[in-house]
């Protein structure tokens, strides 16, 4: 079933009222929030790239009250085994069972801080969750449940005693920004209020889990073109070619713009996805999923730049409305 005009214009005023809510606690970032939430009503993830005090942590807090949700944070060290992250099977003796204990990764939405700090053992434990939204544990499989965002963070800045994560695993991230230091005048309304170690905690909840469920039901029933569906191939196809490229984007990349593309287009109070849509999204989606040949990285070429030239080779349809 495709989503109606009457749907759309629903989940864009709640989309708009969600947004709202976090704003309050993360001043001054609502492209960045809308971003996030877009990300889980696509149910993907997200990779923050930051420096340390941006809101990373009261970002996902926020989101958590927002939606109902529980939030838990992991902070990502050397010595975390995997079974820090998923949990762990005990034997309990008075019951002569095994049971397991859940760990930080059950929750509606998980931030795994500076997660290039952790062994790549470690990260990899992650990996089922973040595509399945389950965790196997001596052959059972536990559900993650829904809503699940992971929110991982990495410091651009400190490099030491990091282990880079490897390109197939950036591939499973939805998208990739940042939140950025905020303009002086947001600065100051920050510190006016800094008395308020917890602004996330006087959030009102403005949904439920299952509403945002719901939510993410409806948003993957957004219509798409087939000119526009082609288009994105057209794109993906643009970036395996070019000469600055070593590594394109992958079909999950493709993929995972389709998802986002129909939440986003939702959001604008639409049934349907436009090309603009695509270009909107192509930087935060795409450009951490390209693999730049070393010797145009050294000239200077950006991934940024990539996608901009490829946007210009590749026309974009003039798609109908919808269906």
């Amino acid at each position: 079933m495709t989503m109606t005009p009457e749907q759309a214009a629903w989940f864009q005023g709640t989309f708009t009222r969600l947004v709202d809510n976090v704003d309050r606690a993360v001043q001054g970032k609502r492209d960045v929030v809308g971003l996030v939430l877009a990300s889980m009503l696509a149910e993907g993830h997200v990779l923050l790239e930051d420096a340390p005090g941006t809101g990373k942590t009261s970002l996902a807090k926020a989101l958590a009250a927002t939606v109902q949700g529980t939030s838990t944070r992991i902070q990502f060290t050397p010595d975390l085994l995997p079974s820090d992250v998923t949990g762990v099977t005990i034997y309990d003796q008075n019951t002569h069972t095994f049971e397991f204990h859940k760990g930080p990764v059950f929750a509606s939405i998980v931030l795994a801080d500076e997660i290039n700090r952790a062994s790549p053992k470690t990260q990899s434990a992650l990996l089922e969750v973040m595509e399945e939204s389950r965790v196997t544990v001596d052959g059972t499989a536990h559900e993650a449940g829904r809503p699940f965002l992971v929110i991982a963070t990495q410091n651009p800045i400190e490099q030491a005693g990091t282990y880079k994560l490897p390109e197939a695993q950036l591939d499973r991230f939805l998208i990739k920004t940042s939140i950025g230091y905020p303009d002086l005048d947001v600065t100051a309304a920050i510190l006016a209020g800094a008395a308020e170690r917890n602004p996330s905690a006087k959030l009102t909840p403005m949904i439920t889990t299952s509403a945002v469920a719901d939510m993410a039901d409806l948003a993957a029933a957004a219509h798409v073109e087939p000119a526009v569906l082609r288009y994105i191939a057209e794109l993906v196809q643009a970036t395996r070619a070019d000469p600055a490229i070593r590594l394109g984007v992958s079909v999950r990349g493709a993929l995972a713009m389709v998802r986002i593309a129909k939440v986003w287009a939702a959001a604008q109070g639409r049934h349907y996805v436009l090309p603009d849509d695509v270009k909107a999204l192509a930087r935060p989606v795409w450009m951490h999923r390209l693999l730049l040949d070393p010797e145009a990285e050294f000239a200077g070429t950006t991934a940024e730049t990539v996608l901009a030239r490829v946007a210009e080779q590749v026309p974009a349809p003039q798609a109908r409305t919808a269906a």
